[in-house]
């Protein structure tokens, strides 16, 4: 199979998913890697029809990666993930509307093109969430605990374009994040963003078959194949804080090879968005399961499992009651 990689610069030097090229080399196939971000394109020459059997995106939000995505689909060729999958998650006030109209655990969001209309939030939403809409890899994310820290830090947020803001969601200061690959969901716990210093080894961990649950319905809700959710354990249950559509995939056992299997999985079968899902359903009492189950949604295998509208404010401010996200050539045979 002949493949397309497009690798933003910020990921110019990441094991993920240059080592998946690398892999799918060594299987025989052939791996063009593009970088949009420093490079000339004759785009009308080189993104065509028959070009290649997919192409593979790993960018940063508002990267030029995405628009070359969106070209190789509009002449037909097979993407991974789904570039409209990709436009919905990485736009996060989007994603906010998307995730709270399909039933998604999500906190309130609010959204705004001036950070002052942000100080319009109610004082009992504090402490507050705050990260541009657009961003990735934990960019300007932070935690802001008064009106007065939100009026300092205006200077630093004047830039960012689109804002997001939601209620902090009191948590251990662990995340938890799961990733699924080719239907298969595995769990790593890891420090939170916010709370750094807290000496959490990352590493992979049980799935609780409640967040098992959430992290295929954002697969099926957004249409994605190879994805990351990043989870909080709230005081209220699981709530999600990120979904990133080609995360790193650390921990993931075997992750290369595993992730190169479903690219060829994907390339010869192609991407399609998936069907509505419907609303997500309280789960009956849990009991013990094997490390490896096949969940009925999506059709998931968990690893490791353990059972157990929006409204305009006033001045601006968009409040949704929904999802606000924290937090070359390789050669090869034909």
């Amino acid at each position: 199979m002949r493949l397309c990689f497009l690798v933003e610069e910020h990921y110019r030097h990441d094991g993920m998913p240059l080592d998946v090229a690398r892999q799918l080399t060594a299987w025989g196939h052939r791996v063009d890697v593009l970088r949009p971000g420093d490079s000339l394109m004759a785009i009308s020459e080189s993104v065509r029809a028959g070009s290649h059997d997919a192409w593979v995106l790993k960018t940063v939000s508002g990267g030029p990666g995405l628009t070359l995505l969106e070209a190789a689909a509009a002449v037909g060729l097979t993407t991974v993930n789904d570039v409209r999958s990709i436009r919905g998650v990485r736009d996060k006030a989007l994603a906010a509307v998307i995730a709270r109209t399909r039933g998604l655990p999500v906190p309130v969001t609010y959204a705004a093109a001036r950070w002052e209309r942000l100080a319009e939030i109610p004082a009992s939403e504090y402490p507050l969430v705050v990260k541009p809409a657009d961003g990735s890899s934990g960019r300007a994310v932070r935690l802001v605990r008064t009106s007065d820290e939100l009026l300092a830090l205006g200077p630093l947020l004047a830039g960012e374009g689109l804002l997001i803001a939601q209620p902090y969601v009191p948590n251990s200061g662990t995340d938890l994040k799961v990733y699924c690959v080719d239907g298969e969901l595995y769990a790593t716990e890891r420090c939170s963003p916010l709370h750094p210093g807290q000496g959490v080894r990352e590493r992979q961990v049980p799935l609780p078959a409640e967040v098992a649950r959430i992290a295929a319905q954002v697969g099926e809700v957004f249409g994605l194949d190879l994805y990351g959710v990043d989870v909080l354990l709230g005081p209220d249950g699981p709530v999600v804080v990120d979904i990133n559509d080609f995360p790193s995939f650390r921990q993931v056992p075997d992750a290369v090879a595993r992730v190169a299997r479903a690219v060829l999985r994907l390339a010869r079968t192609g991407t399609a968005v998936s069907a509505p899902a419907p609303a997500l359903v309280p789960e009956p009492t849990a009991v013990p399961v094997p490390d490896a189950v096949r969940l009925p949604v999506q059709g998931a295998a968990v690893h490791g499992a353990v059972v157990g509208g929006a409204a305009v404010g006033v001045g601006g401010v968009l409040g949704v009651g929904g999802a606000g996200f924290v937090n070359g050539v390789v050669g090869g045979a034909v």
